[in-house]
């Protein structure tokens, strides 16, 4: 291989699984990739079209990269973040829920299970390399980017979910995927979105070790494949205001040396904020090889940065030997994947491999056992008569399908209950209307969803919706509260009538949050992390299901 042949090998781009016509700029833009760069692999993105965010299909996305492994002399690796199992990328696979949702069950058995059915779906559509677990510990209520991306803000039971899924993704050899423990050394403490601006974390050297590092030392043991740097100042570790990933201090020296780590170090996306407003993507890339990086994901401009790296070689500022090494990482990865022998999807199996009603029914049980009840005030979980209450679903966005499960499944049960979906766009008088008209029902249920989501800044309520739960609550009238997605919303309403918390968006997320409304399952989750002011990480109340013998409500 060519020095340039073998830079190509650490430069992974995007794609979307919607396959571009092969006459089309963008599909020629692939072709120059991956035949003349020699790139090392892809990375499976959502892409927006209009104001809806797409995922891929399974079936176009493993026939595009049939037909990129085909243009490629070297097999392409293929990765995705699949933190929610491979339907956070592609449609019509198991839909898990989020991380925190996995917390608050308490059993790491469901993360070993979401491994092992992650790695079955990822290898039949052509993905090997997952970007997940995340051991971060969310020990920071203003965490705009990790929060329940995370399993929680113990350090030892984030470690025991990290492990658990790593040990179900290596399972099955011909299922073996790559996993990817993230974001080193940890950014669950920080309160800026790395995708606009650096954060710092401010904590001292053994904070870092009780809480930060425990999950990616388990992760290490367990046998992880590869290690995600963090776009994250640590001047514990390393001089301000250079981010983990171009740190050598922290790579190097932390990783390597200190922790033992033998695998693969992929850098978070290069293109992020974080990066590309203090680096150009070309020096960005050549400090965080020399920084002790293998794979530089998302390089904003890849022929640049390939050059860019060249010269930094040529030069003498780049070891060649250090960039030996990332590409002979990239080279035995790939052999260990077996992609000499099967680079590409088996199209015809694919229907069978993915979305099993086995895979679906294991996901919704653990949507189930993760939903828990804050408080409950004169016992209003589960509701006695549904009829009679006023249902409010808080959307994130009028183009949104978050809501449509629980309306469904609404009507299916309380046919003539009231119902009102919102979204952000809806202000001043007409928001007003629907809280009087929420205020003529007895007892009135809202359902908010608050996503985590990159370049938003924060992972709070989204529009006027605080204003609107605050006038709720003065009316007069009970208000349950339901958080779908982020639980520390609750802790602004401290004078609900009762908290509920779900830990993610996800239609089953959606239909275990009214099974426990309507009794139909018991609550039995138990918060992952503490709520200021409202509850601490432990805490839940057991309330039976109505069709289990009745016992005293039980507080944990």
């Amino acid at each position: 291989m060519s020095l340039r042949e073998q830079v190509g090998q650490l430069l992974f781009v995007p794609f979307h699984g919607a396959p571009p016509n092969s006459r089309s700029r963008e599909y020629r833009q692939f072709v120059k990739l991956v035949r003349d760069l020699r790139i090392g692999g892809l990375i499976l993105v959502n892409w927006t079209q209009g104001h809806v965010t797409q995922k891929a299909e399974p079936y176009a996305t493993a026939a595009f990269l049939n037909r990129m492994q085909r243009l490629a002399r070297i097999p392409l690796l293929v990765s995705a973040d699949l933190e929610r199992g491979a339907s956070m990328r592609v449609s019509d696979t198991t839909i898990f829920p989020h991380a925190m949702a996995f917390g608050a069950t308490g059993d790491p058995n469901f993360s070993r299970y979401e491994g092992q059915i992650t790695a079955h779906e990822a290898r039949a559509i052509g993905i090997h390399w997952v970007f997940y677990p995340v051991a971060d510990v969310n020990n920071n209520p203003d965490n705009p980017i990790i929060n329940i991306r995370s399993f929680g803000e113990d350090p030892k039971d984030v470690a025991a979910h990290v492990r658990a899924f790593i040990e179900g993704a290596h399972a099955e050899r011909k299922d073996f995927v790559l996993t990817t423990v993230k974001h080193f050394p940890g950014q669950g403490a920080t309160s800026i979105d790395t995708h606009l601006n650096l954060a710092t974390v401010t904590a001292d050297r053994e904070h870092l070790e009780a809480v930060e590092l425990p999950p990616f030392r388990a992760a290490i043991q367990a046998g992880v494949d590869a290690v995600m740097t963090a776009h994250v100042a640590v001047p514990a570790l390393a001089p301000a205001g250079v981010p983990a990933t171009l740190s050598p201090q922290i790579l190097g020296g932390l990783l390597r040396e200190q922790l033992g780590f033998r695998g693969l170090v992929v850098t978070d996306a290069l293109e992020m904020g974080s990066i590309v407003k203090g680096y150009s993507a070309g020096e960005a890339a050549v400090r965080a090889l020399a920084a002790g990086a293998d794979v530089l994901l998302m390089t904003p401009d890849p022929e640049a940065t390939a050059r860019a790296i060249v010269a930094a070689i040529q030069s003498g500022r780049l070891d060649r030997k250090r960039v030996r090494q990332s590409v002979m990482r990239v080279l035995e990865a790939k052999a260990g994947l077996g992609l000499d022998r099967r680079r590409l999807a088996d199209l015809e199996a694919i229907t069978d491999a993915v979305n099993s009603p086995e895979s679906n029914a294991r996901a919704q049980e653990i949507a189930d056992r993760a939903v828990t009840l804050v408080r409950n005030d004169a016992g209003l979980v589960p509701l006695r008569d549904p009829a009679k209450a006023c249902f409010m679903l808080l959307t994130e966005s009028r183009y949104s399908q978050e809501g449509q499960v629980f309306a469904q499944e609404l009507r299916r049960r309380a046919p003539t209950a009231a119902s009102i979906t919102l979204d952000p766009t809806i202000t001043g008088p007409a928001l007003d209307e629907a809280a009087r008209r929420a205020a003529s029902s007895d007892l009135i249920v809202a359902i908010a969803f608050a996503s985590v989501s990159a370049y938003r800044g924060n992972a709070g309520l989204a529009g006027e919706y605080p204003r609107l739960i605050d006038a709720l609550i003065s009316s007069g009238k009970p208000v349950i509260l339901a958080a779908l997605g982020s639980p520390y919303i609750l802790r602004d309403f401290p004078k609900a009538a009762a908290h509920l918390a779900a830990f993610s968006t996800v239609p089953p997320s959606e239909a275990s949050t009214i099974k426990v409304l309507f009794g139909e399952i018991a609550s039995r989750g138990r918060l992952p992390v503490t709520i200021p002011g409202l509850a601490a990480r432990g805490a839940g109340i057991t309330v039976s299901s109505i069709t289990e013998p009745a016992r005293a409500p039980a507080v944990q």
